[in-house]
């Protein structure tokens, strides 16, 4: 799948900087999506840089058209523009590493 087009701003101490699309993959019902949606939220709670981040949640079952366009086998699997940048369980570390990846 290639890279976005469309470009998301967001401010952060009144500058205006541009972040990266992220799509995370994920179902409902996955232990492991659900420990990252709590280090996601853990994380925009503890740092204002992420606070604003957005990311887009595919659930496979539910998009399962969209989902098939990508190339994972595991969820939660991550896409910061385009790119895949983890596939599987996510430690909170990892998760940083993905909204790092958002803002660079």
């Amino acid at each position: 799948m290639g890279k976005y087009t469309n470009k998301i701003f967001y401010k952060v101490k009144g500058l205006l900087c541009y972040m990266k699309p992220i799509l995370m993959f994920m179902l409902k019902g996955c232990p492991y999506c659900k420990k990252a949606l709590n280090w996601m939220e853990e994380l925009k709670n503890e740092d204002p840089k992420y606070a604003e981040i957005e990311v887009q949640m595919v659930d496979e079952q539910e998009q399962a058209e969209l989902a098939e366009k990508y190339d994972y086998f595991y969820v939660p699997t991550y896409y910061v523009d385009g790119e895949k940048v983890h596939e599987g369980a996510a430690t909170k570390e990892i998760v940083k590493q993905v909204f790092d990846k958002a803002l660079e």
